[in-house]
C-alpha cells in the first residue's frame, strides 16, 4: 500500500485541495483508495466531499472512538464514498483527540503497560486490514504540530509537502524536514519525504529559484487557480467533478492542471512501487454538461 501524509506548516496553501485531487486522481486510475482527515477544525476535506451529515452528533461513533478503543460499531461503518474515494469524515471528537489519548496512557501506565500515544491510527488500520484492502491510504491532519499529525506521520511513513513558493514557503519545508527527521529518531521509524508541489506559482524569477532549491522532487508546479478551487469549495467537489460538470466550457489551463494532478499522482505511485490498473490520458475527462455558472 502506498501511503502518506499531506501536511505544511503553513497555513492557507491549498492542502486540503491537493490532498482531495490527488486522491481523485489515484481513484481515476482504478486504485482503491482511502482518505483520512484528521482536522478538527471547519473547511475540510469532508467538508469539501459533503459526507460530514454526522460531525456534530455526539451520538455517532467516530475515528477518535476507535483510536481510543472504545468503539461505537464497526470500522467500515465509518466509511463514506465520494467521487470513488473513501472517506472517513471528521467529527468533532478529534478537538479532544489528545486529551482522549493522554487518558489512554495514564491508565495503560497504571497497569504498568507500555502505550504510544502517536501509533493508535496504525493500529487501528492493520486491525482492520485496511493495508490489504486499499491500494492508496492518505492522511490530511491540521497545520499544527498535534497528536493528529504524529499519529498520521506514524501510520504512512511519508510526506507529501504543499508549499508556498516564497521565503515563508521554503522556511516551512526546511522546518517540515527538520520535524520530520526529529519525530523519526524518536520513534525509531523511517518517515520519507515523496515529493514537494509548488501552489499558486506565478513564475517569478525568485519563486523559480525557491523551487530550483527544493531539497526533494518537485513532480509537479501548480500556479493560481484559485477560482477554479473556489468553485470546488462552492460545488462540494474535486477540480475533476468541477471542471467537468460545472463548468460551460473547458478552460485549457485548467484541463492541464487536471493533468498535473495526475501527473503527481502517476509520481507517488511510482515511488510506492504500484502500478496503477486503467491510468487515464492526464487530465483527460468527459465532455462537460451544458450547465449556466
Amino acid at each position: 500500500m502506498l501511503s502518506y501524509t499531506v501536511y505544511s506548516e503553513a497555513g492557507g496553501v491549498g492542502k486540503t485541495s491537493l490532498t482531495a485531487n490527488i486522491a481523485c486522481a489515484h481513484a481515476r486510475a482504478g486504485l482503491d483508495v482511502l482518505v483520512i482527515p484528521l482536522d478538527p477544525q471547519d473547511g475540510n476535506l469532508s467538508r469539501l466531499f459533503d459526507v460530514d451529515d454526522d460531525r456534530s452528533d455526539s451520538a455517532a461513533d467516530s475515528l477518535v472512538r476507535h483510536l481510543v478503543d472504545n468503539p461505537g460499531g464497526d470500522f467500515d461503518d465509518l466509511i463514506r464514498t465520494a467521487e470513488g474515494i473513501d472517506i472517513i469524515p471528521e467529527h468533532n471528537t478529534l478537538s479532544d483527540l489528545s486529551d482522549h489519548l493522554a487518558r489512554e496512557k495514564s491508565r495503560a501506565e497504571d497497569f504498568g503497560d507500555a502505550y504510544n500515544i502517536y501509533a493508535q491510527l496504525r493500529r487501528v488500520l492493520v486491525e482492520n486490514d485496511v493495508p490489504d484492502r486499499y491500494d492508496v491510504l492518505i492522511c490530511d491532519p491540521p497545520a499544527t504540530e498535534s497528536d493528529h499529525l504524529y499519529n498520521a506521520i506514524y501510520a504512512t511513513r511519508n510526506l507529501l509537502i504543499p508549499f508556498e513558493p516564497s521565503a515563508k514557503g521554503e522556511a516551512s519545508v526546511e522546518g517540515l524536514e527538520e520535524l520530520a527527521t526529529n519525530f523519526a529518531d524518536e520513534l525509531n521509524i523511517e518517515v520519507g519525504v515523496l515529493g514537494a508541489v509548488p501552489i499558486e506559482f506565478k513564475g517569478t524569477r525568485d519563486q523559480n529559484e525557491i523551487v530550483e532549491d527544493v531539497p526533494f522532487e518537485v513532480p509537479e508546479v501548480i500556479g493560481d487557480r484559485t477560482s477554479m478551487m473556489e468553485g470546488c469549495w462552492r460545488h462540494q467537489c474535486s477540480a475533476f467533478e468541477f471542471v467537468r460538470t460545472h463548468r460551460s466550457r473547458r478552460r485549457d489551463y485548467e484541463v492541464e492542471t487536471l493533468a498535473k494532478f495526475d501527473r503527481i499522482a502517476r509520481s507517488l505511485e511510482t515511488q510506492g512501487g504500484i502500478v496503477a490498473p486503467s491510468p487515464p490520458e492526464p487530465g483527460a475527462l468527459d465532455d462537460p454538461e451544458e450547465v449556466t455558472v
